[in-house]
C-alpha cells in the first residue's frame, strides 16, 4: 500500500504543492496524512496516526526529508523504526537516488551497514548546517545592532500628552480606563509609565 505524508510548519502555509505530488503517485486521499505543525518533534497527530496503520511492505512517500522532521537524530530513529521494525519502506521524492530504503534493503546486511553510514553522515551534515545557520543569524543581529537597528517593540515615551492625561487621572477627573483609551495604550504600559513619573517626582 502507498502512503503519503505531507507537512507544513504553520496553518497558513499551503500544502497543495506536496499534495499534487502524492496524487500524481495515485495515492488514495484517505492514505495521505497532513500535519500543519512544526517539525521540531514527532508528536504530531497525523504522523502518529500514520504510524498506526503502516505495515510490512507498505511504501511511505515524503516530498522532502525535512517534511518528516527537523530533528535529524529523530529522523534517523524514525527511519530505522519504519524500515527495520515495521519492514515498510521510505522514499523521499526530492532525491529518490539517495533516499529510497528499498535500495538498501535489496543489499541485505551490507545494505544495512551502508544505510547506517549514510544516515550518520546525513545527521552530521545537518548538524553543521544548523550551527552555520545560528552563527549567521547571530552575526546578522550583531551587525544590525552595530548599525543602530533596534529589536523588539519600541518603548512608549512619556510625552506632554501623557503627563496631561496622567494629571487628570491622578486628580480623579477621569478613570484609568479612560486614560488608557485616550492614550491608546494597554494597562501594563500605562502603569509602567505611571511608576516612572512617580519615581521621578519622588527623586526631585
Amino acid at each position: 500500500m502507498k502512503i503519503g505524508y505531507v507537512r507544513v510548519s504553520t496553518k497558513e502555509q499551503n500544502t497543495e504543492r506536496q499534495l499534487k505530488k502524492m496524487r500524481e503517485l495515485e495515492i488514495e486521499e484517505r492514505y495521505i496524512f497532513i500535519d500543519k505543525q512544526s517539525g521540531k518533534d514527532f508528536n504530531r497527530p497525523q504522523y502518529q496516526a500514520l504510524k498506526l496503520i503502516i505495515r510490512e511492505g507498505d511504501l511511505l512517500y515524503l516530498d522532502a526529508l525535512d517534511r518528516l522532521g527537523r530533528d535529524y537524530d529523530g529522523i534517523i530513529a524514525e527511519w530505522k523504526y519504519i524500515t527495520r521494525e515495521l519492514k515498510a519502506d521510505v522514499v523521499v521524492l526530492e532525491n529518490e537516488t539517495l533516499f529510497d530504503s528499498r535500495k538498501f534493503r535489496s543489499m541485505g546486511d551490507l545494505g544495512k551497514l551502508m544505510e547506517d553510514q549514510f544516515l550518520s553522515l546525513l545527521s552530521y551534515v545537518a548538524e553543521q548546517e544548523r550551527k552555520k545557520s545560528k552563527q549567521r543569524q547571530a552575526e546578522g543581529i550583531e551587525a544590525a545592532i552595530g548599525q543602530g537597528i533596534k529589536f523588539g517593540r519600541p518603548k512608549f515615551e512619556i510625552t506632554k500628552e501623557f503627563i496631561v492625561v496622567y494629571d487628570a487621572w491622578k486628580e480623579g477627573k477621569i478613570t484609568a480606563v479612560a486614560a488608557m483609551k485616550e492614550l491608546g495604550i494597554k494597562p501594563n504600559t500605562f502603569y509602567r509609565r505611571v511608576k516612572e513619573i512617580e519615581k521621578m517626582k519622588a527623586s526631585t
